[in-house]
C-alpha cells in the first residue's frame, strides 16, 4: 500500500447503512465508505431503510431525518425497537443543528448528530470507534 495515497483503508471494515432521499448523497456518501475498506448499502426512504436493516444487519446507519413520508426519527425508533438490544450505531444527518434537533435523535437512539454538509473526517473518526459485527 502507498503511504501516499489519501484513501487508506479501514482497518476494521464496517457495513453501512447510508439513508438519504437524495440519491446523489446517498450514493457519493457510499462511495468515499468504499474507498475506504467499508461495506455501502443505500435507502432512499424509511421503509426500505428498515427493510435493509432488518435483512442487512449493518454495523452503523446513517440516518437522514428529513425523509419524506416516513420521518427519520420514526425510522430510528423503529430500528431500535427491532434491534433486539443489538443495535446498530445511529448516526443522525440533518439540515438542523439546533440542540432540541439534537435532543429528539439522540431521545430516539442516534448518538451521534452530523449536521449537512456532513465532515467526512468526523464520520471517518466516529467509524473508526466501532467494531464490526461477526458476520
Amino acid at each position: 500500500m502507498d503511504p501516499t495515497d489519501p484513501f487508506v483503508p479501514s482497518s476494521a471494515a464496517l457495513r453501512v447503512l447510508v439513508v438519504d432521499d437524495n440519491e446523489d448523497v446517498a450514493e457519493m456518501t457510499a462511495e468515499m465508505l468504499k474507498m475506504y475498506g467499508h461495506e455501502a448499502l443505500t435507502a432512499g426512504d424509511g421503509p426500505s431503510a428498515l427493510s435493509l436493516a432488518e435483512s442487512e444487519r449493518p454495523d452503523v446507519v446513517l440516518l437522514d431525518l428529513g425523509l419524506p413520508g416516513m420521518h427519520g426519527i420514526e425510522v430510528a425508533e423503529c430500528i431500535v425497537a427491532k434491534s433486539g438490544g443489538k443495535t446498530p450505531l445511529l448516526i443522525a444527518v440533518s439540515g438542523y443543528g439546533r440542540p432540541e434537533d439534537r435532543e429528539r435523535s439522540r431521545r430516539a437512539g442516534c448518538e451521534h448528530h452530523l449536521v449537512k454538509p456532513v465532515d467526512f473526517d468526523r464520520l471517518l473518526a466516529l467509524l473508526a470507534t466501532q467494531t464490526p459485527a461477526p458476520r
